[in-house]
């Protein structure tokens, strides 16, 4: 099923844990859908990767503070801007994912990401995936869906994608570290990542992401 035409304003959240295929599934949903793709995974990782760049130790809070008032995000034909930079590559490595996870649970961090999400998607279509943007960030979103898989299969994605960018890392290391993501990202107190109640939760092993956004695509169809 292809070229749905959307007649009014709609945001799909589209939540899930570390390596879910969270990203691809959407950005292919909202290409198919002609809105546009925020990708707040990416706006963390920014974050993230600014904190290496100066060496900023996340203990500072102030410092913190500074950096964000500082900070540019932005997404344009598809790329991630930071301060007029395009970071695509190089906030897609095993180190800077797992400084997302630390970043994304400080206080302040999520305050200025939150607040510049809502501004997103507050005056258009957009399909925004993350890990808590249909309990926290897009509410009222009109349709929302929670994307999981067993840790393994994410881990073995993951790995793979690594080593498509020549970034060797063990494979059993990869879930190790995705098993700990999912930890912390579930007990976190700030947001934690957990379904909507009225999210439609789709597990994803064993599936490919053509067959992902078709399952999306036509609950939209039936349900618009």
């Amino acid at each position: 099923m292809r070229a749905l035409q959307m007649k009014n304003k709609i945001r799909i959240a589209i939540d899930g844990p570390s390596g879910a295929g969270k990203s691809t599934i959407a950005k292919r949903v909202a290409k198919e859908l002609g809105i546009d793709y925020i990708d707040t995974g990416a706006m963390y990782r920014a974050v993230a990767y600014k904190v290496l760049h100066n060496q900023i130790d996340l203990n500072d809070v102030e410092s913190i503070k500074k950096m964000l008032s500082e900070t540019n995000i932005d997404f344009i034909n598809g790329n991630i801007i930071l301060d007029d930079e395009i970071i695509n590559d190089k906030i897609r490595t095993h180190e800077i994912s797992r400084m997302a996870s630390d970043v994304s649970a400080l206080q302040v961090v999520r305050d200025k990401l939150v607040a510049l999400q809502r501004k997103m998607g507050q005056h258009k279509s957009v399909v925004m995936d993350g890990r808590d943007i249909g309990t926290n960030v897009l509410i009222d979103a009109e349709y929302k869906f929670f994307v999981t898989a067993t840790a393994s299969e994410r881990a073995r994605r993951r790995w793979l994608e690594l080593l498509e960018k020549d970034e060797k890392v063990d494979l059993k290391q990869v879930e190790a570290d995705i098993i700990d993501r999912d930890n912390n990202d579930s007990m976190r107190e700030l947001n934690p990542l957990r379904k909507a109640e009225d999210a439609i939760e789709l597990d994803t092993t064993g599936m490919t992401i053509e067959e992902v956004t078709d399952e999306i695509l036509e609950v939209i169809k039936w349900q618009s």
